[in-house]
């Protein structure tokens, strides 16, 4: 793969060296300023033409904002940054101890605060930043490897989840996602799934935690559903865990909390592209905290990913901004019950931590394709 190196240049060049080192260990291509010569364009053309050819970016934040080219009101650094984000994995580090001045400590923040596709950590020294790149693109190189696996096996156990979460008639919309691990093993024994710890912990989580599945307004019940640990809420969320380490859960989309958008996306007569990308990135983000917590010595290599959303019937499919440009006209489609089939994924374990970005939209891009666009 090739890998651009972004950062600071002046005062910089031992962290540069120690990412280079970290990207030749692993039989990588750097992709570094330094090495492009000669150019007919500006160096800072050059340099992003460099990134647009790379495939990951590594990204190393130190003290000093850096220089601002004529014309613009970001660093070259943080032109990269904004280049990159939407369209590539992102491995950031964040030098430790320093006292950055504001331009720079408003770069780190809005680095800090991006959640898709975004790898962050922290170094010291160089060695601390080597190990730190290196370990990040060997967990790369492991979300993008193929492996043999059971495909149907594990398919066959997502789509049964799913089922068994849909036992009795759901009047609202909710977001299903299952995520199933393999090889198949048993990866927590029954005395664990019925230890009361668990179970608290998770529902912490989901109340408290970064990733916040529940509605902290709703009591929560929690108790064994023949082997399984499930957790629920009155307006239909839950979370569902198996002895095989496989996670099913169930989020509202007509959940009634405003989005500062001038307009209630939660109607009951559309769906909002935002709103449900919004809680598949929370569900997504949920299930792979769990599945580190209960797994972490990963022995679970593989991951079926399936998503469906379900109390929709005769709804349509509307942006943000299109629901806000005409709120009250919404003409639906009369074509009966449409069978919308699951979005099904594998991928290796690390892609549910690494390419979030990626993962979201291959799901999301196919969901929207199975509903009528609402005028």
């Amino acid at each position: 793969m090739r890998i651009f190196i972004s950062s600071l240049i002046s005062g910089f060049e031992p962290q540069r060296a120690a990412a280079r080192r970290a990207v030749i260990t692993l039989r990588h291509e750097p992709v570094m300023a330094e090495d492009f010569g000669a150019q007919p364009s500006s160096p800072q053309i050059a340099c992003l033409q460099g990134l647009r050819g790379s495939d990951i970016v590594v990204l190393i934040l130190g003290e000093h904002y850096g220089f601002v080219p004529p014309g613009s009101s970001l660093s070259a650094t943080h032109q990269e940054y904004r280049e990159a984000r939407e369209t590539k994995p992102v491995l950031a580090f964040v030098q430790q101890g320093i006292s950055p001045g504001p331009e720079q400590a408003a770069f780190i923040a809005e680095v800090q605060a991006w959640e898709g596709g975004l790898f962050r950590g922290g170094f010291v020294g160089v060695d601390d930043l080597q190990d730190g790149v290196t370990r990040a693109l060997h967990d790369v190189t492991l979300a993008n490897a193929t492996a043999p696996v059971d495909e149907h096996e594990m398919s066959v156990r997502a789509t049964a989840m799913l089922a068994a979460e849909n036992k009795n008639q759901v009047t609202s919309a909710m977001l299903d996602l299952v995520v199933v691990g393999g090889p198949r093993q048993r990866i927590l024994r029954p005395a664990e799934l019925e230890a009361p710890v668990l179970a608290e912990q998770l529902e912490q989580s989901a109340l408290y935690g970064h990733s916040r599945l529940f509605d902290r307004t709703l009591g929560t019940a929690s108790g064994l559903d023949g082997s399984d640990l499930v957790l629920r809420q009155e307006r239909g969320a839950s979370i569902r865990l198996t002895e095989q380490g496989s996670v099913s859960l169930r989020m509202p989309l007509d959940e009634p909390r405003p989005l500062g958008r001038g307009f209630d996306a939660m109607s009951g007569m559309v769906i909002v592209e935002e709103v449900v990308q919004e809680r598949l990135g929370t569900a997504l983000d949920f299930a792979a905290g769990v599945i580190d917590r209960v797994d972490r010595t990963q022995r679970l290599t593989n991951l079926i990913v399936m998503v469906r959303l379900s109390g929709v019937e005769h709804r349509g499919w509307r942006t943000r901004a299109q629901h806000a440009s005409n709120p009250n006209s919404v003409q639906m489609g009369h074509g009966g019950m449409r069978e919308r089939p699951p979005i099904t994924l594998t991928i290796r374990r690390a892609a549910l931590g690494l390419d979030r970005t990626a993962l979201i939209e291959d799901i999301l891009v196919p969901l929207r394709r199975q509903f009528p666009m609402a005028s």
